[in-house]
């Protein structure tokens, strides 16, 4: 027995996958069953068959299988059995319709290494969103660190300027104070001052 292939599909291998699938549509088979028989022509898996169809090739023959359904179902009513069972009811035409109550299809490899890649991206965001959220806490403590220092900055300069304006005010007073009593000693040709250890000015005799 030949080993499975693994290379890509040929134009002649897609339209045998297509001929054998429209076959066991008319004939009321499965699409499994048509994958198995492909597989055993093409030395391929039915799983293969499968993705095979399900990606590519059944989008390029969509007329062909809705026809193939209709010439299903004719001949499902040009047969003893399908004339009994006309009068039965029957399943609504969207439900025949439908791609999820066509042959079985939950075989689809498609759809299987579909739903693997967003559960893996999933997984991956999902890191990614951990890692940031890390790396915003480690900077969030930063930042307070950085913010208990300039407030402490803050306050150290808010008490220098306290202790300015003080000094500032006492000097205006001192000013102020030897203003007044040149005024009281105006009639004088000189007066001089001097400050005592207090900050005080007290005028000098001549």
């Amino acid at each position: 027995m030949s080993s499975n292939r693994q290379d890509a599909w040929s134009q002649d291998e897609d339209v045998l996958l297509a001929e054998v699938v429209l076959r066991h549509i008319r004939e009321g088979g499965t699409q499994l069953q048509a994958f198995e028989e492909v597989g055993r022509k093409l030395s391929r898996t039915s799983a293969a068959c499968g993705f095979r169809w399900n990606s590519f090739v059944r989008k390029q023959y969509k007329s062909g299988i809705e026809l193939a359904k209709k010439q299903r179902k004719q001949s499902k009513k040009d047969s003893p059995i399908g004339k009994v069972n006309e009068d039965k009811q029957e399943l609504p035409k969207q439900v025949e319709s439908s791609p999820e109550h066509e042959a079985p299809e939950v075989f689809s490899m498609g759809s299987m290494i579909n739903y693997l890649q967003k559960a893996e991206e999933a997984v991956r965001n999902g890191e990614k969103v951990r890692n940031e959220n890390t790396q915003l806490h480690g900077q969030i403590s930063f930042l307070k660190e950085k913010l208990q220092e300039v407030e402490g900055e803050l306050k150290e300069y808010e008490a220098k300027y306290n202790l300015l304006e003080e000094d500032h005010k006492s000097l205006l007073a001192i000013f102020e104070k030897a203003r007044k009593m040149a005024l009281l000693q105006g009639n004088e040709d000189k007066v001089k001052f001097q400050m005592d250890k207090n900050g005080n000015l007290q005028r000098l005799n001549k």
